[in-house]
């Protein structure tokens, strides 16, 4: 039995398998042994759920096919707080019971026994009809539908209740005017570029569907930009190696993210081509390593290094959890999974850098891969290697790499006018 391969106490065994959850707990329990928990964080968990079983046990609440709603999650919740007997800081105990009853839903789900009582959105419908016309009519690609409905959304929200089919008929250019430009003050150049393509194509689709009176694409602000306007940043060799070196790996979770960071060091991918490589991608047999394009790229096949290899072999045979997904690289708690966002990875750099004490505008994987451009450039690579390398579809994406050509750039420079001494 999997309570027994957790705990000893026959009181504890029998409180845990005590009506109405006693039968879900015996499975919960195993599902938490499947995924890889530690056995005192079972015990944790499988503690804290037994809250709500008593408290289920004295409301009356049998156990159904249909098993938890969320109701009776959101009841729990308004009593146990008021009724509850612990040692030390009472949030932090109500902390580790909401993460273990999270823990027991995502389980409960997964074996269907969860109503989650789902309560849509006011913005939903429309959100839902503006991606479908996206697909029918743009013929939008997944990808582009997936930075569409982020940034829409977030439009939506900031409207409240009038953002439904009827509300829109009272939306204002000075409504669409004020939203773009308070977002575009905490935006970069590639997110606020995304919010203007994203407006325009849903204020069109408004007015072609007659939610608005009048076209209003045209209220969102044109932030004047240049094309290669900016120099990009990257790591000088000396503080990637630096960075690299502040890895402790004697740990599991250093033995993945030194692979990690020797890969966006040898090769310059993104940290998406990273979180997305597969274990069939890694091609032992023929030394190559196939990096899946992003971004309207182009798949990049590249030569699997010595010094990759290792680190990837040190990582997959010592430290990569037990696993059924594809990816190769995972998270180091259970329950284990890929990574997810690019958030994720991206911390993972800033880490080091600040453990290696560098100081740099930005943080994450792209300084890798800007520095790698940089050094190719400087040996005197073609640009079109560049490209193939980065894979780049366009070669004028790289062109951003001629300013980090001081070589060339040095024999279009003119002439300082020298002063007559005279």
């Amino acid at each position: 039995m999997s309570l027994e391969r957790v705990f000893e106490a026959s009181r504890t065994l029998r409180q845990l398998r005590s009506e109405p959850l006693g039968a879900l707990l015996e499975d919960f329990c195993n599902w938490l042994l499947e995924q890889g928990f530690a056995r005192n964080l079972i015990r944790r968990h499988l503690a804290n759920v037994g809250h709500l079983n008593r408290w289920l046990c004295e409301k009356g609440w049998k156990c159904t096919t249909d098993g938890l709603s969320r109701r009776d999650v959101e009841g729990f919740w308004e009593a146990y707080p008021s009724r509850c007997r612990n040692r030390g800081p009472l949030e932090d105990h109500l902390q580790q019971v909401r993460c273990s009853i999270r823990r027991f839903v995502e389980y409960l789900r997964q074996k269907g026994l969860f109503d989650p009582l789902p309560v849509s959105p006011v913005y939903q419908p429309l959100l839902n009809s503006y991606l479908a016309w996206m697909r029918e009519h743009r013929h939008a690609a997944e990808a582009t539908l997936v930075s569409r409905r982020h940034n829409v959304k977030r439009f939506l929200e900031s409207l409240g209740t009038v953002a439904t089919p009827e509300g829109l008929s009272r939306l204002t250019a000075e409504d669409v005017e004020s939203f773009f430009l308070d977002c575009a003050s905490t935006m970069g150049y590639s997110a606020r570029h995304s919010m203007q393509s994203a407006l325009r194509t849903f204020l069109r689709f408004c007015f072609h569907e007659g939610y608005v009176p009048q076209g209003l694409d045209h209220a969102v602000p044109r932030l004047r930009t240049y094309k290669l306007s900016r120099v990009p940043h990257g790591l000088s060799e000396a503080q990637a190696q630096a960075v690299m070196e502040s890895v402790d790996r004697d740990t599991d979770v250093g033995r993945r993210d030194y692979a990690i960071l020797t890969m966006l060091h040898t090769y310059g991918v993104r940290g998406g081509q990273v979180r997305a490589l597969q274990l069939n991608d890694i091609r032992w047999p023929q030394d190559q390593i196939l990096f899946r394009a992003t971004k309207g790229g182009k798949d990049s096949l590249l030569p699997l290094t010595t010094h990759v290899g290792e680190t990837l072999l040190d990582y997959l045979q010592n430290a990569r959890p037990r696993s059924a997904f594809p990816e190769v690289f995972l998270i180091c708690r259970a329950p284990y999974r890929p990574m997810a966002g690019s958030g994720t990875l991206s911390s993972i750099v800033a880490k080091y850098i600040r453990r290696a004490g560098i100081e740099a505008a930005s943080k994450g994987s792209h300084n890798f891969r800007h520095a790698l451009a940089t050094r190719m450039v400087a040996d005197g690579h073609p640009f079109k290697a560049v490209a193939d390398v980065l894979g780049h579809r366009h070669l004028s994406t790289t062109f951003i790499y001629t300013k980090v050509d001081f070589h060339a750039l040095s024999q279009v420079a003119l002439e300082w006018p020298q002063e007559d001494a005279s």
